[in-house]
This record gives C-alpha cells, sequence and structure tokens, in this order.
C-alpha cells in the first residue's frame, strides 16, 4: 500500500508544482501540505481531502480488518 506522503509528493512532482504553488492551487496552507509530505500523523482529514481531491482521490475511515485484508493481497 502506497504511502500518503509519497503519494501527494510524487502527484505533485508530476504536474510540476512546488508545494507553494500545490498548496495554493489545494486552496491549503503550505504547512498542511509540508506536514502530509512529511509523513505526520496529525493531519486534518478534511484538509487532507482537499489536497487528494486534486488527483480524484479521498480518505476516508476503514476498519482494521479492511486494511489487513488489502494487505494480503
Amino acid at each position: 500500500m502506497e504511502r500518503l506522503a509519497d503519494f501527494v509528493k510524487q502527484r505533485r512532482k508530476e504536474v510540476n508544482l512546488t508545494q507553494e504553488e500545490f498548496a495554493e492551487r489545494t486552496g491549503v496552507a503550505l504547512t498542511v501540505i509540508r506536514k502530509i509530505e512529511q509523513g505526520k500523523t496529525n493531519l486534518n482529514l478534511e484538509k487532507v481531502n482537499q489536497v487528494l481531491a486534486m488527483f480524484g482521490h479521498e480518505l476516508g475511515p476503514v476498519s482494521i480488518q479492511e486494511s489487513l485484508k488489502s494487505g494480503d493481497s
């Protein structure tokens, strides 16, 4: 399973945006982008989803059992 930090950083670089430009486009503070890309765990889900919406994705609650099952494949 791809880490959120890696996913966001890779996608941002694919569209050739700096962290500052990406923050402006997604409408979040630069610190939000930096926290996501650094793999911080104390993130606001609404802000994370605002960033992920740029790539047609969103995060939501997943049970531990579902998470473990998806890791088996």
